[in-house]
C-alpha cells in the first residue's frame, strides 16, 4: 500500500464511519469491491476511466451514471468522482484494499494468513482464529494457504508478526536450543 492509497481510504472511511452516512461499513466495503470490479472488468471502461484524452467531465457522467445502475450509496459515489477529479484511478485497486484494510482495523479485525501442509477443515480454522484473536486482543480475518513445504502444524502472519506452530519451526527451535547449550 502506498500513503497516497491510505490517505484516500482513510477519507472514505471518515465519511462511512459518520453518524449521518446512512451507509454500513459492511455494504461500503461491498459496494467499493463491486464498483472497482466493474470498472476493472471492462477493458474499454477502464482505459476510458485512465485516458487523459477522456475529459474529467466525461469520465465523471460515465462514473454517475454506472453509480445509478449499480445503486451505489452516494457516499461511494461521491469518493469515486473525487478520485476521477484527482486523476488517482490508476490508484482504484490500492485505494480499495486500503479501506478494507482501515474498515477492519476500526472494527478490531486484523487480518492474518495462515500457512498450513494441508488443507485446514472448518472447525479447526474456527480454533486456530479464535486461539490467535484471544492471544491478539482482536477478531481475526483470515486467508488460508497450502504450504507443502510445511511438515505440520501453522504458521500465522498477523501483521509484521509471526507466529509458528510448525514442526519444522519446532525442529528449527530444538536445534537453536541444543547449538546454543553446546
Amino acid at each position: 500500500m502506498n500513503a497516497l492509497s491510505v490517505h484516500y481510504a482513510q477519507a472514505l472511511a471518515d465519511a462511512v464511519f459518520a453518524p449521518d452516512s446512512g451507509l454500513s461499513p459492511k455494504d461500503a466495503v461491498e459496494q467499493f469491491r463491486y464498483a472497482e470490479n466493474m470498472i476493472t472488468a471492462s477493458h474499454d471502461l477502464h482505459t476510458a476511466m485512465l485516458s487523459p484524452a477522456v475529459s474529467r467531465e466525461k469520465k465523471q457522467a460515465v462514473i454517475s451514471k454506472l453509480s445509478d445502475m449499480l445503486g451505489l450509496h452516494r457516499v461511494v459515489r461521491n469518493f469515486l468522482l473525487v478520485v476521477i477529479l484527482h486523476r488517482r484511478m490508476l490508484d482504484l485497486k490500492a485505494m480499495r484494499e486500503s479501506f478494507e484494510e482501515v474498515v477492519d482495523s476500526r472494527l478490531g479485525w486484523v487480518r492474518a494468513e495462515i500457512a498450513s501442509a494441508h488443507e485446514v477443515a472448518a472447525p479447526q480454522r474456527e480454533e486456530i482464529e479464535r486461539a490467535l484473536g484471544s492471544r491478539l486482543g482482536k477478531f481475526i480475518r483470515a486467508t488460508y494457504v497450502v504450504d507443502p513445504s510445511l511438515i505440520g502444524g501453522v504458521r500465522a502472519r498477523v501483521a509484521s508478526k509471526e507466529y509458528d506452530a510448525t514442526v519444522r519451526g519446532k525442529l528449527d527451535n530444538m536445534r537453536q536450543r541444543l547449538a546454543a547449550n553446546l
